[in-house]
């Protein structure tokens, strides 16, 4: 699975966007209007204007991929627009796919240890 890959990043395109848009519209707004790479194997991720579609594009070896979900009954929790490209862990993407907001206030800090006593 793509989140499986420690050095994959993954980039909220912040706002919405029109979810008409496949594979080679999404790489436009990624290469041209985000200025990346679309090749470069990292996730792109797009939400519909109601927050309950997201669409996902990623550079696989050989072609894209495009990954599709629909809410039936809630909304994502999409961050407010403040810039155009939000780049998030792992984790938070989890969380964003399971509804939950980015931001938890009870959350556990990261630590970094050099060595164990």
């Amino acid at each position: 699975m793509w989140l499986s890959d420690t050095g994959v990043k993954v980039y909220l395109c912040l706002g919405t966007t029109d979810m008409r848009k496949s594979t080679n519209g999404l790489s436009v707004i990624v290469s041209e209007i985000l200025e990346k790479d679309p090749f470069s194997g990292h996730l792109f991720a797009f939400c519909s204007r109601n927050k309950k579609i997201m669409k996902v594009l990623y550079w696989d070896r050989n072609g894209f991929c495009l990954w599709y979900k629909r809410l039936e009954k809630d909304r994502f929790r999409w961050p407010e627009k403040e810039a155009d490209l939000m780049e998030i862990g792992h984790r938070e993407f989890r969380w964003l796919l399971d509804g939950l907001p980015l931001k938890q206030p009870t959350a556990y800090a990261k630590r970094h240890y050099q060595y164990v006593y």
